[in-house]
């Protein structure tokens, strides 16, 4: 296929992983009511459009990181099968995150130094993960810093229910991380650090009380469940399909979200929603 031949819209779109992007708004939602919300949504629109702007772009960028990778690995991905020149892959990848990063930044100043962290560790993660151990961490890193950041658009700021609930969020990521990571490679996958997607449920358990609690257990074993039944994927005597648990968990990150914000039901129909549409979305275009 010719490199110079204009990408098609699917190409762009698997290239930015827009199947994810409901979980990036369910993050934001999540963030934003723990950093008390407030009267106008104006906030939280500006917030979901600015992270949407850094998620694609950091997953362009990540391609384009990957390049020599995929040329000898996984030549069906857009660049080693011709579907879009390399350059345009960096192009596209450094202004979406350059021009996300700056409308994050117009929130505030809290909210400026905490986008440009988030940048930071999106880079970090696209240059760096496919040589790094720790590199689930980096993406853990990344998600981390949606929840204050969208906290620091409400009337409350950065509180903290949100750093205490990007810490559970961040333990999801890693356990989904660490099973991505071995999506490329044959060795053994070790089981003890998928325990960290238990972090949202043990912290939902400390945190959640009184008349919530009974609330909070019932979504609880709901994440806990879709878990498990992500999982038999890879762990399952079927035979191994990471790409089937990475996809699955990544969805379930609104469900995540969900548990986050329990004292806020009524909004309890987004996070399902999200999820949903993820999983739809992941029909059409490839999670991973």
């Amino acid at each position: 296929m010719s490199q110079s031949r204009t990408p098609s819209w699917r190409t762009l779109l698997v290239l930015g992983r827009v199947s994810n992007i409901p979980t990036v708004w369910t993050n934001g939602l999540a963030g934003w009511g723990l950093g008390g919300a407030g009267p106008s949504i104006l906030p939280l629109i500006h917030v979901l459009i600015g992270t949407s702007l850094v998620y694609i772009g950091g997953m362009y960028l990540n391609d384009a990181f990957d390049a020599e990778f995929d040329r000898q690995y996984r030549k069906p991905r857009p660049i080693p099968s011709g579907a879009i020149p390399e350059s345009w892959v960096w192009r596209i990848g450094w202004g979406l995150l350059g021009v996300g990063t700056l409308l994050l930044m117009l929130l505030g100043w809290t909210s400026a130094i905490l986008a440009l962290l988030l940048a930071v560790a999106v880079v970090l993660y696209d240059a760096s993960h496919k040589a790094l151990s720790f590199s689930p961490v980096l993406m853990a890193a990344c998600r981390f810093l949606l929840y204050p950041l969208a906290a620091s658009a409400g009337v409350l700021g950065v509180t903290g229910a949100s750093i205490w609930s990007a810490m559970a969020l961040a333990g999801w990521i890693i356990g989904l991380s660490y099973v991505a990571k071995r999506e490329s490679t044959t060795g053994r996958l070790q089981r003890w650090p998928l325990l960290a997607l238990a972090l949202p449920l043990l912290f939902s358990a400390l945190y959640n009380g009184g008349a919530y609690r009974l609330y909070g257990s019932a979504i609880g074993f709901l994440v806990a469940a879709w878990a498990v039944w992500c999982l038999r994927h890879t762990l399952g005597t079927g035979g191994r399909n990471l790409g089937l648990t990475v996809s699955g968990l990544l969805a379930g990150i609104c469900l995540v979200d969900w548990l986050a914000l329990l004292p806020t039901p009524g909004l309890a129909v987004w996070f399902v929603l999200g999820w949903l549409s993820s999983l739809l979305a992941q029909r059409f275009i490839p999670a991973t």
